[in-house]
């Protein structure tokens, strides 16, 4: 059975749901992530399916995706293409794992090509390169704790280079449609959205989010200041036509203009109480994450679990960079710790 979306339900539970014509999100689950599921759009193509976005190369992901696909009439050797938004794995991996076995074409962002090479280089870890950035953050106890239960290191084999690198503007014919790649760095430095203007929708991948802001820069090679790139990125967006949001998490149902303007009315805001804490005294990325509060709930650092105090702490360290970059606070390093200051 296929359904009519339904924005007040719940967005994770699998199926079918049409949420425009021709258009059919499936959710696919992400367990142990608090994400819980990430949604891959499928579009009737001429010649099959093509897909945006993956999910993660999980048993129960490929088998919730496969019947998806028969209530669609078609099996996995039917999708033709993948567009993916961006190389984190519970959107390009399965699209990686199928491709292996059906010869799906793949396509990402070019701007993935520097972090998609690091992760794949023989002598590269990323996780390690996430350890320096906390160090440098001033967050040692937090780098000790996550050692100390650190997991098996991930399978590198999940990832390889895409059948086409896609540059911005690039446009890609859908069945009766046309989509157009829309570079959005910042989430990642390659981050790119699916715009179908004629049909007033946009494929935002994590670059907007109806509920939650998605974290800045993670990932094996970050750009120099990715939240800067965020914001410019989310004003590109902006002056586009207003469509209607199509996310990669969360349910659908908002229109794109105004979680824009949520989003940066957020970033602005958490500017400014990262500008007051640098002046009550707080030097380090650590110690300024620890003045503020994170999501919905407000939860403070002590709270949250490692993975997501990693982020807190990483995602500060970007708002910092910002207020260096717009001279309201200057930047010097100690010990191999980044330290801040009022100007």
């Amino acid at each position: 059975m296929i359904a009519d979306d339904d924005p007040d339900g719940d967005w994770t539970a699998p199926g079918v749901f049409r949420c425009a014509p021709g258009v059919y999100r499936i959710p696919l689950p992400l367990p142990q992530d608090g994400l819980r599921a990430v949604n891959v759009y499928a579009l009737p193509d001429r010649d099959g399916w093509t897909l945006i976005d993956s999910g993660w190369s999980l048993a129960e992901s490929r088998e919730l995706l496969g019947a998806a696909l028969a209530r669609l009439g078609a099996g996995f050797a039917d999708v033709r293409r993948f567009l993916v938004t961006h190389q984190h794995r519970d959107h390009y991996t399965q699209a990686i794992a199928l491709r292996r076995e059906f010869g799906a074409e793949v396509a990402l962002g070019r701007g993935e090509q520097p972090g998609l090479e690091e992760i794949l280089r023989e002598d590269g870890s990323p996780f390690d390169a996430h350890m320096t950035r906390l160090r440098r953050a001033g967050a040692d106890a937090l780098v000790r704790t996550i050692l100390a239960s650190r997991p098996e290191p991930g399978n590198v084999s999940e990832w390889e280079l895409p059948d086409r690198w896609l540059d911005d503007g690039a446009e890609i014919a859908v069945g009766d449609g046309l989509l157009t790649a829309v570079a959005t760095p910042g989430h990642t430095r390659g981050h790119v959205v699916f715009a179908d203007d004629a049909a007033g929708l946009l494929f935002a991948g994590d670059h907007v989010l109806p509920r939650i802001t998605p974290s800045i820069g993670f990932e094996a090679l970050p750009a120099p200041s990715p939240l800067a790139s965020f914001l410019s990125s989310l004003h590109l967006v902006r002056s586009r036509k207003d469509a209607a949001l199509l996310p990669a998490h969360g349910p659908v149902g908002m229109r794109v203009h105004e979680r824009v303007d949520a989003l940066l009315a957020h970033h602005a805001d958490r500017l400014d109480a990262t500008l007051t804490a640098v002046g009550e005294g707080r030097s380090t990325a650590h110690d300024v994450a620890g003045a503020l509060t994170w999501t919905r709930h407000e939860r403070r650092l002590p709270d949250m679990d490692p993975f997501n105090a990693m982020l807190a702490v990483l995602e500060t360290q970007a708002h910092l960079e910002v207020l260096v970059e717009r001279g309201a606070v200057a930047h010097g390093s100690q010990d191999g710790v980044d330290h801040y200051t009022t100007s």
